[in-house]
């Protein structure tokens, strides 16, 4: 079977397993309905005012930042695998991910980003 062949088959594997488990859950789900169910709601607190409103960049800082750090830890694990196999380079290059990861912490750190007011 040639490479290509391959390819498609498990594409379509994929889709036609996405779509089983779209239709499957659509049709198991349960349904009722009350007008309780369409409302939205906080901790079980009724909402005040309108639903759109604005929230501090802060948050969205926050939270990219957390991204940064947990991508950093995901890249970290596979590198770890295959370390003795990478020699020196592989040090100098992990090396040169914690210096630009730490450069960005301290330059985060500095414009304030991590104070949570």
């Amino acid at each position: 079977m040639s490479n290509n062949v391959l390819f498609l088959v498990v594409f379509i594997t994929a889709i036609v397993l996405v779509v089983a488990a779209l239709l499957i859950a659509w049709m198991v789900a349960p349904r009722s309905t009350n007008p309780h169910k369409e409302e939205p709601y906080e901790c079980g607190i009724p909402t005040r005012g309108t639903s759109w409103m604005q929230f501090r960049v802060g948050y969205y800082l926050f939270a990219i930042l957390y991204l940064v750090f947990d991508v950093e830890t995901v890249l970290l694990f596979p590198w770890a695998t295959v370390m003795r196999d990478m020699g020196k380079d592989g040090l100098y290059t992990v090396l040169f991910f914690f210096v630009v990861l730490t450069l960005g912490l301290a330059y985060a750190w500095k414009k304030g980003a991590l104070k949570w007011k």
